[in-house]
């Protein structure tokens, strides 16, 4: 049974005038800092193989104790959301201040945007009925043909809850809920496996999820991957042009591109994107945002976990250099405005600058007249994992579902491929871009410096030139 109440740590846990006086001993002569309390509930069910595998439901909450000096940051969390444990968390903060005198930095801005509901997903449904629908999934997904061998269905719900002090006299709140959906599948023909999966979510209710039409069209794109799958060749290996899907397939941008423009790698010199503001990074037209205040998405956030408002900011424009996403300290030691991407993964975790949704805006092209102008390709439409080193840019990306292509006729669906390059060269090479921008269905879980947060991603087809793919030699 889920905990409705509201989540009031200055009326049930903590006196807020002493817990104010307590945060102000903390920031004294420091430029920065707040109090992050947290509340997070979720649950997550797993079927598979025919049967309830795993249900969970987890509850935690806490606080985290900030004190910014410089590039110095002293932070203190606990479980424990007490005026005894607060005040050893200002102790410890207190360490990174020292005794020098500090001016501290103007509050964030007020906001009145809401951009999602403060519902508990959780209660959309009753258990039984979460467990009915996943059973139903399962059958549906293998009436669709008999090759289907296995199925699993995932669904989870969560809500999170902050209330940020700082050390002004003001509080803001936040109340997140998310959802999500997914569905794999398993064929077999002739003795040969292949998967394919679909699903998505964001911060909506779960009835939507749960709806049969919904989960239906979810189980029937898994099934299609699967069979599309089942007939690969092994992908060709070597240098070569390479069309990109609309939406997913962002996940690449994202990657390859942006972490390099995260604030706290360019104020330290250690992106490939260090020190080339205002300068032609990117072909003609390319123009990518970090937008976090998109309704009801993944990656959007009402504040960030600073207590600054989400904003709408243009990295690059027109293939220039024009924005970099910022949390607070990082914005202050380079000179520039916060941008609302002060994020971190729980109140253990102190905020860094991280992305919300990224995405490429879409150009003039059609994506018939891209596929048709790829002489000799392959077509990419689907994402699994991939690695990427922040300093030099360069990316490894596995193909979930890839066509090759010849003379603009797209032939066989390829397994194995794997995409190779660095960003700041692809970036230049995007010859055509279309005008089918889409985002992602909401799948996507951003890592960094080992905390995780949620976000999204989207783009129109593209196509880049001379990426190196990885396969089978020919």
């Amino acid at each position: 049974m889920t905990d409705t109440t509201a989540f009031r740590p200055f009326e049930t846990l903590l006196d807020e005038t002493r817990a104010l006086s307590m945060l102000r001993e903390a920031v004294a002569g420091a430029d920065d800092g707040e109090l992050f309390l947290e509340r997070r509930r979720s649950e997550m069910l797993s079927f598979d193989d025919g049967r309830l595998k795993n249900a969970s439901y987890d509850a935690a909450q806490g606080f985290g104790l900030r004190a910014v000096k410089g590039e110095t940051a002293g932070y203190a969390h606990s479980t424990d959301i007490t005026e005894h444990a607060l005040k050893r968390a200002v102790d410890t903060a207190r360490l990174a201040v020292g005794d020098g005198g500090g001016t501290l930095a103007e509050a964030p801005r007020a906001t009145n945007q809401k951009l999602y509901g403060d519902h508990d997903p959780m209660a959309d449904a009753e258990f039984p009925v979460k467990i009915e629908t996943l059973a139903e999934i399962d059958a549906y997904a293998r009436s669709l043909d008999k090759r289907v061998i296995q199925v699993s269905a995932n669904l989870a719900a969560s809500i999170q809850e902050v209330v940020i002090l700082r050390p002004e006299g003001h509080s803001v709140t936040d109340t997140r809920p998310m959802t999500r959906l997914n569905v794999s599948v398993i064929v077999e023909e002739n003795g040969r496996r292949e998967s394919g999966g679909s699903g998505g979510g964001g911060r909506t209710t779960l009835t939507g999820l749960i709806d049969p039409e919904h989960w239906k069209s979810a189980a029937r794109e898994a099934l299609r991957i699967a069979l599309v799958n089942l007939e690969a060749v092994p992908a060709r290996a070597g240098v070569m042009d390479v069309v990109l899907g609309p939406g997913w397939p962002g996940i690449l941008l994202h990657e390859a591109i942006g972490h390099g423009l995260e604030g706290d790698f360019n104020r330290k010199g250690s992106s490939a994107f260090s020190d080339l503001m205002g300068k032609q990074i990117a072909s003609k037209g390319v123009t990518v945002l970090d937008d976090g205040t998109i309704p009801d998405r993944r990656g959007s956030i009402t504040i960030d976990d600073e207590g600054t408002p989400s904003a709408k900011n243009t990295l690059i424009e027109d293939g220039i250099l024009v924005g970099y996403m910022q949390d607070r300290q990082n914005a202050r030691l380079m000179g520039v405005p916060a941008t609302g991407n002060g994020r971190r993964e729980s109140y253990a975790h102190a905020p860094m600058p991280r992305m919300t949704n990224t995405y490429m805006l879409g150009g003039d092209a059609t994506r018939e007249d891209i596929v048709a102008d790829l002489k000799d390709g392959i077509y990419a439409v689907g994402f699994g994992g991939g690695q990427v080193d922040i300093t030099s840019g360069k990316f490894v990306f596995s193909c979930t579902e890839a066509y090759q292509v010849k003379n603009g006729q797209v032939g066989a669906p390829v397994k194995g491929a794997t995409l190779i390059g660095d960003g700041a060269t692809a970036l230049k090479h995007i010859r055509a871009i279309g005008n089918d921008m889409a985002l992602d269905p909401g799948m996507g879980t951003c890592g960094k410096n080992g905390q995780w947060v949620p976000v999204g991603v989207g783009q129109p087809t593209l196509m880049i030139g001379g990426l190196t793919v990885g396969g089978s030699a020919t």
